[in-house]
């Protein structure tokens, strides 16, 4: 007991030490520089019982020393951080180690031995300011008396101000440092600001269905491709040509998310963290029965960047799912700021149902619905979110998209709701991850901010023109992007928003053709101008309005066509297949919904056909590769309606929010279910930039994330070039 007790004097003198000297006003700096790396440190937590993965406990006896083994922060003295040593002489975060035990966990994480003292998170009564109201971690011996433990804390600590409410308004952003790239030590980063290319515009590239028409003959589909291209961004001075952003994650916190989910998702945040660069801001915002701002919008500087890792490692995990909440709160922070970066997106993570705002219960026909909302249920919810991220399309004129703030929601695991997750991801302009083990967390969310870290290109606008009497522009299939078609079918307008760096977008444009007139003269060769093509964007840094490249596309009118002009352009079928599966994965997810499983897949199975059947499938094109596996992948989560209820919606929902949006998204099992084109190959042409949508970047942090993740001395997952087939499982 009295050597208990020693500890505990002991402890307590470490964090009043800490605390004295940190001001309520102005969050502590801690240097994370001298932190071991995630290939030295594998994070320790007990076995999961959902995910079934174990985490390595190998830690070397150095790196233990400095670093905390579960969240990896540094553990030198002075720094603001309590340091609890166990009596196997392991040392761990006072904050990490507090909620690993809170959850049952009464064993070293490194050595595995039994510990008598604990440590013991303290009731909401004792509050520490710098974490905005949660607890602080304290230790107690297995035999004091809670009541003597609360009386020996009130003795040693110093007096404490209440804790402080939150703003009524969040305009407490910190301001924007325009001088960061000027100002920047490192040297490398001078060079690139000379080499890096500074006239890279977006570029168009238009490919029409066919070379050549009859002149007699009309044509009332004739498509034509569209295809747009972002600018490239430079590797090493990303963080200098590409947009600043505000990033806001909202995170579920509720009591599921205990044990090995939360200490994922935090080292996955960690990871986002480490990858904001200087000019991006950030705020965290938690979220279980209620929603609370943990971390106001600050600077990635290296303070910003250590206060972000401090917040992050103090969440624990209680409560239910409020979502909508959640979203109010995240949203709240960026209305609010009184100074804006370019871009704006929030990442909302969650691994249950909204168990506040919606009612799966009830279902027309008397059944019963626990998995997910119906249909008829969705827009009832939609309605309860901020109107920042649900914008009417409906007489809101053409700002209507591009002044919603995209929400990228990740549905974690096989209880959440993947229909409201998908739903709010795309009304809001965002996509939908579903991510089926925890172990991929962290690979998730690099996906994402590779491309939200790379946005080169915003307010995307597309506008085909008919350059000849009688073609009119009969539909321009779009998926979720606004469209118009105005001028009686003389023009057609796209917006596409904002494109990530090497990002390419495409869309088929279908036509009518007249007959060409027979009074021409046949001695020059008949030809009918189809499309002008132009692109404008605003430059993100710059702000001002650019215009891209413009093309013109238009085909010959012979009298009787050779075996060349009835050639199908294979840029044209890809994307004709492409359209043509979603719009049969969403056709099979509606019947599935109604309990038609067999139906569902007839229609399947049919796509599947007509698919393989096609000139670009016949030609071995890696995307119709791509897109057959999808379908098999599918066919496989409809198996059973127990199996579509597990995983198959959140699956399919995934991949048709990808679709929509022509954007990457992490789906099931695996963060390697995407085809990555060789940019080396001597085609002139690549649909899609890779087969799943992933841009240069995405890759590059995808690569980054699963390098850390693995043990020193493995290499990570080969990205497969166009020749190679699908890997259609990880495991």
């Amino acid at each position: 007991m009295t050597s208990a007790w020693n500890k505990l004097k002991k402890s307590l003198s470490l964090r009043i030490s800490s605390q004295s000297s940190l001001s309520l006003d102005s969050p502590p700096s801690r240097n994370l520089a001298s932190d071991v790396s995630e290939t030295d440190v594998r994070v320790s937590t007990p076995r999961s019982s959902l995910s079934g993965i174990r985490l390595s406990r190998s830690v070397s006896s150095r790196s233990t020393k400095k670093t905390c083994a579960i969240c990896l922060g540094s553990m030198r003295p002075g720094q603001g951080q309590a340091i609890f040593t166990a009596e196997c002489s392991h040392a761990f975060h006072f904050n990490c180690i507090a909620s690993s035990v809170k959850h049952g966990n009464h064993l070293c994480p490194i050595c595995r031995s039994k510990w008598k003292d604990i440590p013991f998170q303290a009731p909401s009564d004792i509050v520490d300011p710098q974490l905005n109201g949660i607890g602080r971690a304290r230790i107690t011996p297995f035999n004091t008396p809670l009541d003597e433990f609360h009386a020996a804390l009130h003795r040693h600590l110093p007096q404490q101000p209440s804790p402080r409410a939150e703003p009524q308004h969040f305009d407490d952003d910190e301001p924007l440092n325009t001088s960061h790239a000027s100002s920047s030590p490192n040297p490398l980063h001078q060079i690139h600001q000379v080499e890096a290319p500074t006239n890279q515009l977006a570029t168009v590239k238009v490919f029409p269905e066919f070379p050549a028409v009859p002149a007699a003959e009309t044509c009332s589909t004739f498509a034509v491709l569209v295809s747009v291209k972002a600018p490239s961004l430079h590797e090493n001075a990303r963080h200098r040509d590409r947009a600043p952003i505000d990033l806001v994650t909202v995170l579920d916190v509720s009591g599921s998310m205990g044990g090995t989910k939360l200490a994922l998702l935090k080292r996955a945040v960690r990871f986002i963290i480490r990858n904001l660069g200087p000019a991006d801001r950030l705020s965290i915002v938690a979220f279980s029965s209620t929603a609370r701002r943990i971390f106001p919008l600050r600077l990635m500087s290296d303070a910003g960047r250590d206060d972000a890792v401090f917040a992050i490692n103090s969440l624990v995990s209680s409560g239910g799912t409020n979502i909508v909440e959640g979203l109010k709160k995240g949203v709240r922070v960026l209305e609010d700021r009184r100074e804006r970066n370019p871009v704006a997106r929030i990442i909302l993570l969650s691994d249950g149902k909204d168990t506040y705002n919606n009612d799966t219960s009830y279902h027309p026909n008397g059944q019963q619905n626990q998995t997910s909302l119906n249909s008829w249920q969705v827009l009832d919810y939609l309605n309860l979110l901020p109107p920042a991220i649900r914008p009417s399309d409906s007489g809101a004129g053409d700002g209507a998209r591009q002044m919603c703030i995209p929400v990228h929601t990740f549905g974690f695991g096989s209880d959440h709701d993947a229909t409201a997750m998908h739903a709010i991801s795309d009304v809001s302009g965002g996509t939908y991850s579903f991510i089926q083990r925890a172990s991929i967390i962290q690979d998730a969310f690099a996906r994402c901010i590779g491309g939200l870290l790379s946005v080169v290109a915003q307010e995307l606008r597309l506008t085909v023109s008919s350059i000849s009497p009688g073609v009119y522009i009969g539909s321009i299939p779009t998926g979720k992007y606004l469209s118009q078609i105005i001028n009686q079918g003389q023009q057609g307008i796209i917006d596409v928003g904002d494109l990530y760096a090497d990002e390419e977008k495409d869309f088929l444009v279908h036509l009518s053709i007249p007959v060409f007139p027979t009074e021409e003269s046949e001695e020059i060769e008949a030809t009918t101008p189809l499309l002008a093509v132009e692109c404008t964007y605003k430059d993100p840094l710059s702000q001002e309005m650019v215009h891209g490249e413009s093309r013109r596309v238009e085909i010959r009118r012979p009298k009787v066509l050779s075996s060349l002009d009835n050639t199908t352009c294979l840029e044209v079928d890809r994307q004709r297949n492409r359209l043509w599966v979603a719009e049969g994965i969403a056709e099979a997810q509606g019947m599935a919904e109604k309990g038609n499983l067999e139906g569902a897949q007839s229609v399947l199975a049919n796509r599947r056909s007509v698919l393989l059947a096609s000139a670009s499938a016949q030609a071995g094109d890696g995307l119709c590769n791509w897109l057959e596996a999808e379908l098999k992948e599918i066919r496989e989560r409809m198996a059973s309606q127990e199996l579509y209820e597990e995983t198959g919606r959140a699956y399919v929902l995934s991949g048709l929010s990808s679709h929509s949006w022509q954007r990457a998204t992490t789906r099931g099992n695996s963060t390697t279910h995407g085809l990555v084109y060789n940019t080396e190959g001597n085609n002139s042409h690549v649909s899609g930039g890779s087969v799943g949508y992933e841009t240069p970047s995405m890759v590059s942090m995808v690569t980054r994330s699963q390098t850390l993740s693995l043990p020193v001395g493995n290499p990570p997952p080969r990205r497969l070039n166009r020749s190679c087939s699908l890997v259609h499982r990880a495991n």
